[in-house]
């Protein structure tokens, strides 16, 4: 009868009800899903086998390299803000494919430029002078300080780190560096000791000469409070503080003095700051805390480095570099990513006296100052000035922040929104109180249906927060896309939690 055949197929039963509630749920969020902006132009259409390009990933690509979904984008096209996987489906590049992305995926002011240097000259050795080297040099230093005027042009962030290592102990004499715990200046063997996030931490010996001392996270660190940054997003931990002071500050840079007082001799090479910490999650420094951190360096006959690898070229709108925003003078300057948008170019800039340190010994870079790199350099500095870049950010990056402010009033698990212009992060925490990480699975889930709504976003830093660092030609019209997307996924969170 029915009711013997409804006890012996109950768990049947219950697993159809299971798969077509989650059928429904699926075409629900489907339906919600909202509509991405038109690109300028339209995606060339490919015939691939992504089945074919994936294996060939999984067999011959080192494993350490790992892809930011659990099934991999097989991305074909870029431009501007957008990117196109092998199926024809636009995403917005939320990431600006890790913060490298300035000016735009194959901006065609750049790209011209790129084909002329192709027909013109691929490389020249630097012992040689060529005059694309000739104008980034130019168009760089007059981007910085005039005491910055010295340029070492090299291939990467990484690389570069490892050359301002090597200035600021040979300038000095002495060995010791400081970093902040979070920091993250590349994993090439040397920058393992300033790599200060123990899931990038290989089992090596690392460090020698490296002291960190405790972030100055005002979120989720052990001060805080509502008037510690300056900028337009805030923490929500109450404070006495009044406007324009940070206690906060004042205690972790007592914890720096502490570190210099039992840690450290009475000399130091340096200390290198990121002005917004990039990797470690968007971490944005507090009101005084680089200044006041610069100034005890210099007490110490160290130099103060300012890591722009990723806040360089107006990033943050307000300011082209990170270092101006935080009213410091820094000894060397480290940039990368933005400075060739996608193309390998790095540099380290400083004062003629540090830099002459290094001509002691014979020193030599085989493709730093490329020709092609070059050409691509100079082309994005040209057009961050042309288009206006710099402003844009700052208006539509102030409308992101906002957005995601409001997002914050109705979502009680998204707990932090930081940070200037286009490098903005995102923290999640199971309840405000604790500031507990959401699981990380949680916060997979969050960025797969992100994906599927046609966004590409990364999580960064120990705690999954979600970083937002678009390229610069990315729109309001794009923002409130991306804004409706976030709704639509952290409210997902909420129905998968029920």
């Amino acid at each position: 009868n029915f009711t013997t055949f409804f006890k012996k197929n109950l768990q049947m039963l219950r697993s159809l009800c299971l798969n077509a509630a989650r059928c429904s749920y699926s075409t629900s969020a489907t339906q919600r899903a909202p509509k991405i902006p038109t690109a300028e132009i339209t995606p060339q259409k490919l015939d691939l086998d992504y089945d074919h390009h994936l294996s060939v990933r999984e067999k011959h690509l080192n494993p350490a390299i790992f892809p930011l979904y659990s099934k991999p984008l097989l991305i074909t096209q870029g431009y501007k803000q957008y990117l196109w996987d092998h199926s024809g489906k636009q995403y917005v590049d939320l990431t600006g494919s890790i913060c490298t992305i300035s000016v735009g995926h194959c901006h065609p002011g750049v790209t011209e430029s790129l084909k002329n240097a192709v027909d013109t000259l691929w490389h020249c050795t630097n012992l040689h002078i060529h005059p694309n080297m000739t104008r980034l040099l130019e168009k760089l230093t007059s981007k910085l300080p005039k005491h910055l005027d010295t340029v070492y042009l090299v291939n990467s962030g990484s690389e570069a780190n490892e050359m301002m290592t090597s200035l600021a102990r040979l300038y000095t004499g002495a060995w010791d560096i400081l970093c902040l715990n979070n920091a993250y200046h590349g994993i090439t063997n040397s920058n393992l000791g300033l790599l200060r996030m123990g899931t990038w931490k290989p089992q090596m010996p690392s460090g020698f000469g490296i002291s960190s001392v405790m972030n100055p996270d005002v979120y989720k660190g052990k001060w805080g409070g509502k008037n510690c940054r300056d900028g337009p997003a805030q923490t929500l931990r109450d404070c006495s503080c009044a406007a324009g002071e940070c206690m906060a500050s004042e205690n972790y840079l007592g914890v720096l003095e502490e570190t210099f007082t039992h840690s450290l001799p009475k000399r130091i090479a340096g200390m290198v700051l990121e002005p917004i910490q990039g990797a470690g999650g968007g971490v944005h420094l507090p009101r005084g805390y680089m200044k006041g951190a610069f100034d005890m360096v210099r007490e110490r006959g160290g130099l103060c480095i300012s890591d722009e690898v990723q806040t360089g070229f107006g990033r943050l709108g307000s300011h082209y570099w990170g270092f101006e925003y935080h009213g410091v003078m820094p000894d060397i300057v480290v940039t990368a990513k933005g400075m060739g948008s996608g193309f390998p170019v790095a540099a380290v800039i400083t004062t003629k006296e540090i830099a002459s340190c290094l001509a002691k010994t014979l020193h030599f870079n085989t493709f730093g100052g490329n020709a092609l790199s070059c050409a691509v350099g100079v082309a994005t500095i040209d057009l961050i000035d042309r288009e206006n870049m710099q402003a844009h950010i700052h208006e539509t990056g102030n409308h992101l922040i906002q957005g995601l402010l409001k997002l914050r009033n109705k979502y009680e698990f998204l707990a932090d929104v930081r940070g200037l212009g286009f490098m903005v992060s995102i923290a999640f925490a199971t309840d405000r109180e604790s500031r507990n990480a959401l699981p990380p699975e949680d916060v997979a889930n969050i960025m797969e249906d992100c994906k599927q709504m046609g966004v590409i976003i990364a999580k960064g830093g120990m705690y999954g927060a979600l970083r937002v660092q678009p390229p610069y030609p990315t729109t309001k019209e794009d923002i409130d896309f991306v804004l409706e997307v976030l709704d639509v996924a952290f409210n997902n969170h909420l129905l998968r939690k029920k």
